[in-house]
């Protein structure tokens, strides 16, 4: 059976009082025996008198002086004369002749020599009966006088039946308040007690605690208590959205103890380190046995020197991945991994690009230069001059042509909101396409026609569409030769696109291994497509990124007799 807190309080109470109860019973018990001894003693001190004096009225004859004063004293006192030697020459309670026991080490009588009186609590050797001796020196004698220690005088002894009264009733008195105390403090014990136990939420708690000090604490008890589960609930709120940030993040994320334990980490954490660690693992704890970290480990153990943050690169199975570490200060840390791939790619596009924009420049800049210096400074007449001044003039618009088509490339991949689309119909964009192109077809003597068009309608940009025509239209006049034909076919159709072919039958590129690179920026064939046709090198990187802005594909091969072919697919209007 549990023993509850007021039942424990009380038995500890009851136990404290009671040993204080016993102990002044006994110390008071112990105080009046004492007095009530040395009461005795001076009764029998004074009988030791009465006797001296009889002995020294008759000094000739103790036995007979002893004697006549039996009847002044009690029947039970016994009287007893030892001599200076420890011989008992009388004793009234014991024939001399059964005497024969020297009494010189007596403690009464050792007393008695020393002190000139002793007394002593024993048993008789005699007579085998318990005595109070008491002892007294005189000039001849040790004059001893005894009485019985029996039950008469162990009732004179006793302390006084009203103090253990009084004990007993303040004992009943101090259990009934401490009754009461240990009450008060139970009912707020239980009361805490039932709330350690409560499974409900802190709203739903309602405690009454006793209006004293231990009530009060109760009461804190209990607001820190629906403060701390506040606390909880939002610090378990946050914790939710962080856990929802880690594994929805673009991010691979870890995060680690200060003693390097692994804690919250995403799937995209552990797919990253698989593949610079090359092996197939789950554990994010391989960082520190591989050697791809070895410089992030030398900078965890160098967090002390005041550095929370550093950010290295590594280059696994070409790709490229940033990693940065972060450091708490707790000393604990996060490592952030980052596929940069894509976004090295795009930097190196743009810095070839750049190299090639430079490449590009320098020719019809140098070309206007030149032309321009040599009409300035050299003396010419006028007809060589407006030659020189014609040559720099095509070069602008050679430079002209290629910033236009930079800016197209530029806002087609950075921008690609700011196309309006709507629906276009290809015949008619076809028909202002020949128009615009008239006079350079007929120079090549090409033949520009279309198949399979009618009502052939296009969602999409209709600048873009035309870019895509008019740059295909373009490549063809550079670099498929004379004499030829040019032809666009819409040769198929699904439920969301157009599928078209636009074949010339030129030249074409023996070289297959030039066809994959012609959507490229600045390629150019060495062999028949060289910078003399002219031309920024962009055009069909134009028109494949403008047939991507319009979710279609473009391929290019050579045709079964000569020419090429490019085969791409453009969007059907929206219904």
């Amino acid at each position: 059976m549990k023993i509850t807190y007021k039942q424990k309080l009380s038995l500890y109470f009851f136990l404290i009082f009671t040993l204080f109860t016993v102990g002044i019973i006994v110390f008071e018990q112990s105080r009046e025996t004492k007095f009530r001894t040395e009461a005795l003693e001076e009764k029998l001190d004074a009988y030791t008198g009465i006797i001296q004096v009889s002995l020294n009225k008759y000094s000739e004859y103790p036995q007979q002086a002893i004697d006549s004063l039996s009847a002044l004293f009690p029947k039970n006192l016994r009287m007893t004369l030892i001599d200076r030697q420890g011989n008992i020459t009388y004793d009234n309670a014991v024939a001399t002749g059964f005497l024969s026991e020297n009494h010189a080490e007596r403690p009464e009588v050792l007393q008695a020599k020393t002190n000139g009186k002793g007394s002593h609590i024993r048993t008789s050797a005699t007579n085998n009966q318990k005595y109070l001796y008491y002892a007294k020196r005189t000039n001849d004698y040790f004059i001893r006088v005894a009485l019985p220690y029996d039950i008469q005088v162990h009732n004179f002894l006793k302390s006084d039946n009203l103090f253990l009264c009084y004990i007993l009733v303040l004992f009943v008195i101090t259990l009934l308040l401490i009754n009461y105390v240990a009450d008060r403090f139970g009912k707020s014990i239980k009361k805490l007690k039932e709330f350690a136990s409560e499974e409900n939420e802190p709203e739903s708690i309602q405690m009454v605690f006793p209006e004293d000090e231990l009530g009060e604490i109760g009461k804190k008890i209990i607001n820190n208590y629906r403060q701390i589960k506040e606390r909880e609930k939002e610090i378990t709120l946050e914790r939710e959205k962080l856990l929802q940030h880690v594994h929805s993040s673009g991010e691979g994320l870890c995060f680690f103890s200060s003693d390097r334990e692994v804690g919250l980490y995403n799937g995209l954490f552990i797919q990253y380190l698989n593949t610079i660690t090359d092996e197939s693992i789950s554990d994010p704890a391989i960082i520190y046995t591989d050697s791809s970290f070895k410089n992030i480990l030398d900078f965890l153990s160098k967090t002390g020197l005041n550095k929370s943050y550093y950010e290295t690169q590594i280059k696994k199975q070409g790709k490229h991945f940033n990693i940065r570490v972060n450091t708490f200060e707790d000393r604990s840390f996060e490592i952030i991994i980052n596929d940069i791939s894509k976004q090295e790619k795009t930097r190196l596009l743009k810095q070839e690009m750049t190299s090639n924009i430079a490449h590009e420049l320098r020719t019809p800049v140098t070309s206007i230069r030149g032309f321009l210096e040599i009409a300035l400074e050299q003396s010419v007449d006028a007809k060589a001059a407006r030659k020189f001044l014609i040559k720099a003039h095509e070069q602008t618009i050679v430079l002209s042509e290629l910033i236009q088509d930079m800016s197209l490339i530029t806002r087609i991949e950075e921008a690609p909101s700011t196309f309006k689309q709507e629906d276009v119909s290809l015949e008619e964009l076809l028909h202002s396409l020949k128009e615009d192109m008239n006079e350079l077809l007929s120079e090549k003597n090409i033949d520009f026609q279309w198949r399979n068009m009618a009502n052939v309608t296009v969602w999409g940009n209709r600048n873009l569409l035309y870019s895509i025509f008019r740059n295909l239209t373009d490549n063809a006049i550079r670099y498929a030769g004379r004499n030829i034909s040019v032809t666009i076919n819409k040769y198929n159709e699904d439920k969301s696109f157009y599928h078209f072919s636009y074949s010339d039958t030129g030249i074409g590129i023996n070289d297959e291994r030039h066809l994959n690179r012609l959507f490229e920026r600045f390629y150019r064939v060495n062999e028949g497509r060289t910078r003399d046709t002219g031309g920024s090198g962009l055009g069909l990187s134009i028109v494949k990124n403008a047939i991507l802005f319009h979710n279609g594909t473009i391929i290019v091969k050579n045709r079964a007799g000569d020419g090429l072919e490019f085969l791409f697919k453009l969007p059907k209007t929206q219904v």
